[in-house]
């Protein structure tokens, strides 16, 4: 694969600011790479001699796991750290952390970490790519790329269709890089949920606001149910779980309702009975398990990409002492 020469960002921290040209150059390269994971060998060793670093303060299984096998797919060594047992424990600060993680000799951290801001106060401060792998409440932009390449793949052209986030708007990283890559690419965005969790401000960014499911079943060509998110939340935001699946779970009576052609995602981890119903995330509408298998080829293209950026901005100083080396012993 040739390296496109438009891409210019060794850093992925979010999709806010991102090009339309870059987010489809990012996704034209994962399709590249999905291709590649269905061959018999499922590798390139484009990044053979890069070093990765997953570095999560948050428990992950898709995420986590994606990051590593996209990495070793590509041929890159690929070092996981966990909170638990580190010297975080002792009081180490993340900026200490990674330091010394980079000092081992690493050329990219992915991290994921409870704290909004925090890739880029990483990439503020290291000489390594960084990649946001989610930062609180604020983006997940791989998350947000993988559902958009499945929405390519399922329908076609992502500019004109609309979209609909349902769920736990207020505290979705998943939902705000969504909303960024989507319009970007001329999409269509409604977020809905109760209005404990969806907040009328969403409309200055552009996006429709409903608090009834049952309104916009007709108009959406995807919906994406997002997952409540029990742990980030101070009070309970609705009575019961009971009532928050009555009124926004996805389920066959209102999938029947829906486009026929319409496309259902879901970020994961689900909560069957809760955001959909068991038959809906099993069933032909559904698409969860191949946005599993694209976040593998967009993490690819993600790592490619970046790490092709700083090569060709930073080139590497052992490389740099073996060639003053090679034109000394030819002087």
């Amino acid at each position: 694969m040739d390296y496109p020469g438009h891409w210019q960002r060794r850093h992925l921290l979010g999709l806010e600011g991102v090009s339309a040209t870059e987010i489809i150059t990012l996704l034209d390269a994962a399709v590249e790479f999905r291709r590649i994971l269905d061959e018999p060998g499922r590798k390139r060793p484009l990044l053979a001699g890069k070093t990765c670093a997953n570095l999560f303060f948050e428990n992950s299984t898709r995420t986590r796991l994606s990051f590593g096998l996209a990495a070793r797919r590509l041929g890159a060594d690929v070092v996981d750290f966990s909170a638990a047992g580190s010297s975080v424990s002792k009081g180490e600060t993340l900026i200490d952390t990674a330091r010394n993680i980079e000092a081992m000799g690493i050329d990219a951290v992915i991290v994921r970490h409870s704290c909004p801001g925090s890739p880029k106060l990483l990439s503020e401060n290291l000489r390594c790519c960084v990649l946001n792998a989610g930062d609180g409440p604020h983006e997940h932009p791989t998350q947000a790329l993988l559902d958009i390449l499945t929405i390519r793949q399922r329908l076609g052209d992502v500019k004109g269709l609309t979209v609909a986030l349902i769920g736990d708007i207020a505290h979705s990283r998943t939902a705000r890089s969504n909303i960024q890559g989507l319009q970007t690419l001329g999409a269509n965005v409604i977020v809905c949920g109760p209005s404990t969790l969806v907040s009328a401000e969403w409309e200055k960014f552009g996006v429709e606001v409903s608090y009834s499911l049952d309104a916009i079943l007709d108009r959406a060509d995807v919906f994406n149910l997002l997952r409540i998110q029990f742990e980030r939340q101070v009070v309970r935001p609705f009575p019961s779980i009971r009532e928050y699946a009555y009124l926004y779970g996805m389920n066959a009576e209102r999938l029947a309702r829906c486009k026929k052609d319409v496309l259902i995602l879901a970020p994961g981890p689900i909560n069957r009975g809760l955001e959909l119903t068991p038959d809906v995330a099993d069933g032909s509408h559904s698409a969860i398990l191949d946005q599993v298998s694209n976040g593998v080829a967009v993490r690819m293209a993600a790592l490619w990409l970046c790490l092709g950026c700083a090569s060709r901005v930073a080139p590497d100083p052992a490389r740099h002492d073996v060639e003053a080396r090679h034109d000394d012993e030819s002087a």
